[in-house]
């Protein structure tokens, strides 16, 4: 890592400068305009104060003194890549029985340790949805202050839900009389709970409106948060500027959260027309996990996932990826969220190969975790693509990801905020 410097957020969504007086120029063999999908030949790009101040083709830099050029001659350059669902505090080796003795400081080391492993992985926005204790909006705060190396991250605190639901920790006896901390019953409960995560913290907001794969006791497709009470999460969350993602794999409780105005839907495993409609009429996004079924299917026996667990995963898997290619066909507005942590942190690209996969073209599949997640976040005049005004956000592979989307997979060159990681 070269000229390490700290980072002052620009705005409360953590986008962050760096202060320098010398300029970075970059060039390279090609650069990937993902908002059209045109391959640019030798581009070069000027940085000051690690944002983009010039865009331009086939010239060379006139370096003043401490004006730094950097060649990648057999590189394409493009934007730095953003994943909209991981959880960072979270180890797919670890088994879970062994994860609830974790206090919350250990939580958040881990969290550092695969906030970094991310970034260096090429993604360099994140939003991590729903973690104990607050403990990875300390770790994006400890990357804005420079303590710490990894992504931007939009951080929702502990992830509301209801009592017994997939949110709520079912695995301890009755007696530790123990509840999550997101847990919150009623349209007033649920937002006072909004509101204590706005004020350790959060910015964004996530919400279990059905059960889920791996929690214990719930049916994955059932409804558990009421429309009342989804609305009034939302309701609070938007008063406060905050985006809301709803977790949702049932069809009832996919319908009722895009009709309470969420601004993503999580997993989308059980979806109808119906939804697909409201969805596509009300501009909600979909971030689709289809990634991850082939790591836990192989490997969640041997890190001891229950067989309630797996056999739901078996239930979700396909329907989960013929409603991707539905809503893909549809034109419903995607975007790339992979649930990192079911598998390893690192290997979040490896989900575009799934996409093209099931429907997507490579461009469609870079435009998600790219210009679309910055429309998600409310970004997309920062961040998302490589123009005048916009964080320096930069990653290159070797070849055209067009052609070849697995490229991702091995990104050679990193920077966020003007800054080589």
């Amino acid at each position: 890592m070269n000229k390490l410097s700290l980072s002052v957020p620009l705005s409360l969504l953590c986008l962050s400068a760096f202060s320098t007086e010398a300029t970075t120029y970059i060039t390279a063999k090609a650069m990937l305009d993902v908002n059209n999908g045109k391959l640019i030949s030798t581009p070069l790009i000027q940085i000051d104060n690690g944002v983009i101040t010039q865009v331009s083709t086939g010239n060379l830099p006139t370096l003043q003194q401490g004006d730094e050029h950097i060649q990648l001659p057999e590189l394409t350059i493009m934007p730095g890549l953003m994943d909209m669902h991981v959880h960072l505090t979270s180890d797919p080796t670890v088994p879970r029985s062994e994860r609830i003795g974790q206090s919350i400081p250990r939580q958040a080391i881990k969290a550092a340790y695969f906030a970094q492993k991310t970034l260096n992985a090429g993604f360099t926005t994140v939003r991590n949805v729903g973690a104990q204790g607050y403990s990875v909006i300390a770790v994006r705060d400890g990357i804005n202050a420079g303590d710490i190396i990894g992504p931007r991250i939009w951080a929702a605190g502990p992830s509301l839900g209801v009592t017994g639901g997939h949110c709520d920790n079912n695995r301890l006896p009755p007696e530790m009389k123990y509840t999550a901390e997101g847990v919150a019953d009623g349209p007033w409960a649920v937002r006072a709970k909004v509101r204590e995560n706005i004020k350790y913290g959060a910015n964004a907001i996530k919400f279990c409106a059905t059960g889920g794969v791996f929690s214990k006791g719930t049916k994955v497709g059932i409804q558990q948060y009421s429309l009342e009470e989804m609305t009034a999460i939302v309701d609070e969350a938007h008063m406060r500027g905050l985006t809301v993602a709803a977790h949702a794999h049932g069809t009832s409780g996919i319908t009722a959260a895009i009709k309470a105005g969420v601004d993503s839907v999580e997993h989308v495993s059980f979806v109808d027309d119906e939804a697909i409609k409201l969805a596509k009429k009300h501009g909600t996004w979909f971030s689709m996990d289809i990634y991850n079924t082939e790591y836990t299917l192989t490997y969640g026996e041997q890190n001891s996932v229950a067989q309630e667990n797996l056999e739901k995963e078996r239930q979700v898997s396909k329907r989960q990826r013929d409603s991707f290619r539905r809503a893909v066909d549809a034109g419903v507005n995607m975007v790339f969220g992979t649930d990192a942590a079911i598998y390893p942190h690192g290997d979040n690209a490896k989900q575009f190969s799934r996409m093209v996969e099931f429907g997507m073209t490579p461009l469609q599949a870079i435009q998600s975790a790219t210009i679309n997640s910055a429309k998600l976040l409310k970004v997309e005049d920062q961040l998302g693509q490589l123009k005048v005004g916009f964080a320096a956000d930069i990653i290159a592979v070797k070849g055209n990801p067009l052609n070849d989307v697995s490229l991702l997979e091995n990104v050679s060159f990193v920077m966020k905020a003007g800054t080589v990681y």
